[in-house]
């Protein structure tokens, strides 16, 4: 970068800080040293290219003169579309980002000679302009690992209206809000999300506490192997934004990822994982890591499927990360379509109706055909929609075979049957039927996270968010089994702890997923279904006993005396980890047993699959200003995943990474843009961090 451009930034950035420091002080002489300090954090900040760029952005013009308009496409070596790629022009440090389908148009300024074009892991890319309107690009890979993870995105200042929009001046010195086209989001002052602007629905997490072992030795919840909050949380910081305390889910986040669990052996669909280490970001406390592994099923050995989509095409998906991206993820999955399986496809808007009988899937051509065909527009009555989905799976019923609902949408019901409540008593009346639901989210803006979790919650299910369409390809293509084929219902986990052993616990996430103690021997209450060769990851945090933390209490008892503890309490068992399921037809739940008595670990002899999984919880954490987090930050959790990285044949821990530290530069820059000054700058929300 022209060291001209980082002395002016350096130049912008020093008369905010000082004008502020004037007003805190009165001298800037007598200040000089708080300045000074502050100053020195700045130097620190200037390594992270996305502070200086946003600073240069609202420092520095373009240029002046007319301008032209190019559009193009920018695909990989095998016509796949890139998105994220940036594209500016030549002698400027300001561009756009292609969309998800790997499309872009950009302003550029008469006299610009070259386009170019720059993604992480591909060659750059120089094309001369000349008379060209249109400028479609193929990048080749400098690393084909890295065509498998989400990139990470550029710095921008202008981008499309196709993908985010262009700041007036007058709002820059105004009030620094504006919305995406499409009513995508809205940001209120630099990197912040606004909710004024903004109605998409989270359900409430109120964290777990610590819990006393003499007065509740049972730990006990439901399975959660929905993987939507993790992905959701990418989409916001992709946007320059951290996300809502109730979007960051940390089970989510951790068993979005997969671990180096062994195979079952035995009679039972998944086996179990164990392990303890001491807690890296409590001295003291211990981590327990609970780890359980689905069998995998040959794809050609799966069941014949009988499978409803449910696609919204209402007004509201009227956007390009809505039904162009839908429509791009069923062509993926009807791809993984056998002769044996049928396909139905149900549409709703002011209305439902069904646009496909059921079609074997040796019939591709057709069924994408219909697929294709479908607009957005109109209301949406996704009640009528879930109720004749229902009705087609039960008339198409396969006694031995795979029934479910695909859900598709972006959760804004609005006609009928539309309130949290009502989709939850519709759900749970028809879940007994043996029709599964997996639930796939998309958009952004007005989106109903809560109401998706409660479809797939009550209904059998599962639940993805799709940001991009390598998300769509993860859930529909790589974990084909996994998001379509149950192998357990109703899975319970409970965990009785030694009091002669351990102080208390904390369990980590699952908060909407906790069961009374006597339900887990109940039948009758529902818990959530696992998949083929799905993970699912358990942390606690505990105290051992005899620290001296201070430990939740009640008052002593009137009516009973405190419980001992025996001596087969105080034996070498920590704690016995209990699991029930059901098989995926049905009938009585089988109960697994599992002690556990190993030794406690240092954190850093721990295997991968702890410190991996305690790096994403401490991020989740630290997302949630979590008042559980103790020593943990971003630092600590990137070095944490950094040593945990293990095969990451897919790149998901590598982009971990760097999402952990996109968040903390959009952080940092909220510490240095949090004035009146800075606010009225206009400086534009920044990217995803670019390296220097």
């Amino acid at each position: 970068m022209n060291i001209n451009i980082l002395e002016a930034a350096g130049k912008y950035l020093k008369s905010i800080l000082r004008k502020k420091y004037q007003s805190y002080y009165g001298n800037p002489l007598k200040s000089a040293s708080c300045f000074q300090t502050l100053i020195s954090k700045i130097k620190i900040m200037k390594t992270r290219l996305s502070i200086i760029a946003i600073l240069i952005l609202s420092g520095l013009s373009i240029g002046s003169g007319s301008t032209q308009k190019l559009t193009g496409k920018v695909t990989d070596e095998g016509g796949k579309p890139l998105p994220g790629v940036f594209v500016n022009y030549d002698k400027t440090n300001t561009g756009i980002l292609t969309d998800i389908y790997g499309y872009y148009s950009i302003s550029i300024n008469e006299k610009a000679r070259f386009l170019v074009f720059s993604l992480k892991g591909f060659k750059t890319v120089k094309e001369e302009i000349g008379q060209r309107s249109v400028i479609n690009v193929r990048m080749k890979s400098l690393n084909l690992k890295e065509e498998m993870i989400i990139v990470e995105h550029e710095i921008i200042q202008e981008i499309s209206d196709d993908i985010l929009p262009s700041i007036s001046v007058s709002n820059r010195k105004t009030y620094s809000a504006y919305r995406m086209k499409g009513g995508v989001a809205a940001y209120n002052g630099p990197g912040r999300y606004n909710n004024y602007f903004n109605t998409e629905g989270y359900s409430t997490v109120h964290e777990n506490g610590y819990k006393s072992v003499l007065h509740n030795p049972l730990s006990t919840f439901s399975i959660d192997v929905d993987r939507a909050s993790y992905s959701n949380i990418r989409r916001f910081t992709n946007q320059g934004q951290k996300p809502p305390v109730d979007a960051v889910r940390i089970e989510e986040m951790i068993n979005y990822f997969n671990y180096d669990y062994l195979e079952p052996r035995n009679e039972h669909p998944f086996s179990v994982y164990t392990e303890l280490s001491e807690c890296p970001w409590h001295e003291g406390h211990y981590l327990m890591h609970i780890g359980l592994k689905g069998k995998e099923i040959d794809s050609e050995s799966l069941p014949p499927s009988n499978l409803v989509f449910l696609l919204d095409v209402s007004g509201s998906m009227n956007s390009p990360n809505k039904l162009p991206l839908l429509k791009s993820a069923f062509r993926l999955l009807v791809s993984k379509l056998r002769a044996e399986d049928r396909v139905s496809i149900v549409v709703y808007a002011g209305a439902a109706g069904v646009v496909l009988e059921p079609t074997p899937g040796t019939r591709k051509e057709e069924i994408l055909q219909a697929i294709e065909r479908l607009e957005a527009g109109g209301s949406t009555a996704g009640g009528q929609g879930l109720q004749l989905a229902y009705k087609i799976a039960a008339g198409n019923f396969m006694e031995d075979g795979n029934n479910r609902i695909i859900l598709a949408t972006d959760g804004d019901f609005n006609i009928g049957p539309s309130s949290n409540a009502e989709m939850e008593r519709l759900i749970e009346e028809k879940r007994d039927e043996g029709i599964y639901i997996t639930v796939l989210g998309f958009g952004m803006g007005n989106y109903k996270d809560d109401k998706m979790e409660i479809i797939a919650d009550k209904g059998n299910g599962n639940y993805a968010y799709i940001d991009n369409i390598l998300e769509a390809r993860k859930v529909l293509v790589s974990e084909f089994g996994a998001t379509l084929f149950t192998i357990a219902r109703d899975v319970k986990f409970q965990v009785e702890f030694n009091p002669a052993k351990i102080k208390s616990y904390r369990l980590i996430g699952y908060e909407n997923r906790l069961l009374n103690d006597e339900d887990f021997n109940d039948d009758r209450k529902d818990a959530g279904e696992m998949g083929a060769g799905h993970t699912v990851t358990t942390l606690y945090e505990l105290v051992p006993a005899g620290a001296a933390a201070h430990v939740p209490s009640i008052d002593p008892l009137k009516y009973q005396s405190e419980r001992e503890i025996t001596r087969k309490r105080a034996g070498e068992e920590f704690l016995t980890i209990k699991l029930r399921y059901k098989k995926p037809e049905g009938g009585n739940s089988i109960l697994m047993e599992i002690p556990f008595k190993q030794k406690v670990l240092a954190f850093e002899e721990a295997s991968d699959n702890l410190k991996f999984s305690a790096a994403v919880a401490g991020f989740g954490m630290v997302l949630r200003d979590s008042e559980y987090k103790g020593t943990a930050n971003f630092d600590s959790v990137t070095e944490m995943a950094r040593n945990a990285m293990g095969e990451d044949e897919e790149g998901y821990r590598a982009e971990f990474i760097r999402l952990v530290k996109t968040v903390r530069n959009i952080s940092l820059f909220e510490e240095v843009s949090g004035s009146e000054e800075a606010r009225q700058t206009g400086i534009p929300v920044l990217a995803p961090g670019k390296k220097k």
